[in-house]
């Protein structure tokens, strides 16, 4: 069994869809941690070191941005702050004359077991940013970021959709991966 630790219920969901299909069992902790000023590498790190000690068993923890390069990978480990500020409206604004609408979404999966250092599994989805939102599922900036191959932005795709693509995706398989030739 993992633990996760995180307060975004979203992030449970789309987890466990993902964890279904390899036959481990996923535990969800809101245990909340510091995140240090840093890259999404070092925040999962640090949280999976914090969460591990604190609880004394195997634990993930995911951080994960919006990179986009035409505004030099805005707002990336800032996304967080960045959405309960300014939204997904904020970012739109900023690139209302932008020609490069290129963005990756990028998730980190930080693992920790007790005794061992922690281990990292980096994802990414590229896309682009919309000129509008589309979309009412998902959550933050989903409905901004548009996939030119699915012709929708992640806000229009449900979970399951998201799931079979997406930058958590990504980052969950290749520790679940990693995790299963462990055993």
């Amino acid at each position: 069994m993992i633990t996760f630790i995180t307060g975004n219920e979203h992030k449970v969901i789309e987890a466990e869809n993902i964890f279904k299909n390899y036959d481990i069992k996923l535990e969800h902790i809101d245990l909340g941690y510091t995140e240090p000023q840093g890259t999404l590498e070092e925040v999962a790190i640090s949280g999976a070191k914090y969460a591990c000690r604190k609880l004394e068993r195997p634990v993930i923890v995911e951080d994960a941005g919006l990179f986009i390069r035409a505004l030099n990978d805005f707002p990336g480990t800032y996304s967080h702050f960045v959405q309960d500020t300014i939204g997904n409206q904020g970012i739109l604004k900023l690139l209302d004359d932008a020609d490069d609408r290129y963005a990756e979404f990028r998730s980190v999966i930080g693992y920790c077991a007790p005794n061992s250092e922690p281990k990292i599994f980096l994802g990414k989805v590229s896309g682009e940013i919309a000129v509008e939102e589309k979309g009412d599922l998902g959550f933050a900036f989903d409905p901004i970021f548009y996939i030119p191959s699915e012709g929708k932005t992640f806000g229009e795709l449900t979970t399951e959709e998201k799931n079979q693509f997406s930058h958590r995706k990504n980052s969950l398989e290749k520790f679940i991966k990693w995790y299963s030739s462990q055993e």
